[in-house]
């Protein structure tokens, strides 16, 4: 009830502001729906592996769709500014669409397309809306770790105007397409790109007149200040102090050391990868605005997850990272998986939570996502060639009261792409794709199960697949509070022939490809899961009868 005409008059523009601000969060998902539901690369349409959102003139993030992932979005909001940099805003015409794919200024590598489309009222800009999706290919050694420089990886679209007060400029159009092994379906994802956006403008537009605003300058202004309100209320919650954690994966050359020293002083959160590994001579380096991106997320998950993902509430975190090293390198460093590093980072910032707030944070997850990077080789007739690309999900780790997800992607939060979508694209054959037994770390709650997934080649043909972005082969999803640790990756020929990750292979004729993806560490003490839960879980085929006995200690 409004006690007086002062406080209604406030009351009903701050409930104005959160319709206005919810209707703009529906309008960026339209805007993601569209680019999902028009996309041609079955990782974008399937798997989800795309990104939208708006900006204020600032260039500051004021919504994100929900559809999408940490490593898009996150990076996505600082790629803004630097289209900013190079184009000024007066210098932009309605129509106008600008795009780079500029690992460092982007999502952190080459196969991920940022767009760019200023939105107008009355003549005048008054937002951006940006998307991205990773395309199936962009030339170079194609989705593989191999690569000793960004040179060898693919084309490299600076910033630039792809579309011109309505008209598309051919010239990029052209270096795109004559730079790719599947010159359609990336020229139907960037035209989908570019089709999102103006969903996004158009549905905007719909809503400055509905509201009768003129500029977004008032609702920016309440967003980012409720946001960083809302985030320094919920960094308070966490003790002040210093917290260190360090993890070992498998890297490509040699194993990579990560450390992380998180601080939290008062309203702000410091984190530190200082003394983590140099960069690696090969393709797993992850750019800083990918690391930003991921660390960022992982400190959010558990402190704040509930507030909104915009400029304001991540400007609360400050992320330093050494240059030169695995999670900063400097250009012209190898990075088309970048996410195997990357992707590893919510975990690093667990473990360093974990010390400050124990009872919140989830054991290790199976992190990196397995890329089934497959194609044709080399010599292959040209009515047998292919370039198509599946995916394998692992673990997530146990936490709290909660068992792990299974065969789910964290933190990136992508689908699956259907077998049978990869059949029809490809002559390659699936012969089995099911969870894996005692994949979990075995604790009061058990770890997410991975999952094994068995491919040939339908017609006895020879064919490649790159392990780029395959990890935790050597060193599993560690597990918390007394849990086990997830079971390790492993990839092998049907004959047995062990593989390992980050190479390229070529698969013999006769043979089939094995993978099993990691599992999510257990969280808790195994002895204290009830027989009740140990029953459920060999009854369902999540635990073998023999787990049950080794990894329980129960008959």
């Amino acid at each position: 009830f409004v006690m007086n005409a002062e406080c209604g008059f406030q009351s009903r523009q701050s409930i104005d502001k959160q319709v206005m601000w919810t209707r703009l969060i529906s309008v960026v998902e339209e805007q993601a729906q569209a680019l999902l539901r028009t996309a041609f690369g079955s990782v974008v349409r399937e798997a989800g592996d795309l990104s939208a959102g708006v900006y204020d003139l600032k260039g500051q993030m004021l919504a994100q769709a929900v559809t999408g992932t940490p490593g898009h979005v996150n990076t996505m909001a600082m790629a803004v500014s630097h289209f900013l940099d190079r184009f000024p805003t007066e210098s932009m015409r309605p129509g106008d669409v600008f795009v780079t794919n500029d690992p460092w200024m982007g999502t952190g590598h080459l196969f991920d397309y940022v767009m760019l489309t200023p939105a107008f009222h009355n003549d005048d800009p008054v937002a951006f809306f940006a998307s991205t999706c990773h395309v199936t290919d962009v030339g170079g050694r194609g989705f593989t770790a191999d690569a000793g420089s960004m040179f060898e990886e693919g084309v490299l679209i600076p910033h630039m105007r792809i579309r011109s007060e309505g008209n598309l400029n051919d010239d990029v159009l052209s270096i795109i397409q004559a730079n790719s092994r599947n010159p359609v379906e990336v020229m139907g994802d960037i035209r989908s790109l570019l089709s999102c956006n103006d969903a996004g403008v158009t549905r905007f537009a719909d809503m400055l007149n509905e509201f009768e605003l003129d500029t977004l300058d008032d609702l920016s202004r309440h967003i980012i200040e409720s946001s960083a309100t809302a985030m320094r209320q919920a960094i308070r919650s966490v003790p002040d102090g210093v917290f260190s954690a360090q993890m070992t994966i498998d890297g490509y050359e040699k194993p990579i050391n990560l450390k992380a020293r998180l601080t939290v002083d008062k309203e702000r959160i410091h984190l530190d990868y200082s003394e983590s590994s140099s960069a690696s001579r090969f393709g797993i380096n992850s750019p800083k605005c990918y690391t930003d991106a991921y660390s960022v997320f992982g400190l959010k998950c558990v402190i704040a997850p509930d507030v909104p993902n915009n400029a304001g509430s991540l400007g609360c975190f400050e992320i330093v990272a050494e240059p030169g090293s695995c999670v900063a390198p400097e250009r012209p460093a190898p990075v088309t998986a970048r996410h195997v590093i990357g992707q590893m980072l919510p975990d690093m910032v667990f473990g360093c939570l974990a010390q400050a707030l124990p009872d919140r944070v989830p054991a290790e997850s199976a992190g990196s996502i397995w890329v089934l990077a497959m194609s044709s080789v080399d010599d292959a007739a040209r009515e047998s060639r292919f370039n198509v690309m599946n995916v394998g999900l692992g673990g997530i780790g146990a936490g709290p009261g909660y068992d792990g997800m299974s065969t789910t992607a964290f933190p990136s939060g992508v689908g699956t792409i259907p077998i049978e979508v990869t059949e029809t694209e490809s002559p390659l054959i699936f012969h089995r794709k099911e969870l894996l037994p005692d994949s979990g770390g075995a604790g009061a709650q058990r770890g997410g199960l991975s999952q094994i997934i068995e491919v040939g080649h339908a017609f006895s043909e020879p064919f490649l697949v790159s392990a780029a972005t395959w990890d935790r082969l050597n060193y599993p999803a560690r597990g918390r509070m007394g849990g086990d640790d997830g079971r390790a990756g492993a990839a092998y020929l049907g004959s047995g022939e062990r593989l390992i990750g980050k190479k390229t292979h070529r698969i013999p004729a006769d043979q089939t490809l094995v993978i099993e993806t990691p599992g999510g560490g257990g969280f808790g003490d195994p002895e204290t899961r009830s027989d009740e839960q140990i029953e459920a879980d060999t009854e369902a085929g999540y635990v073998s009868e023999a787990g049950a006995i080794s990894d329980y200690h129960k008959h």
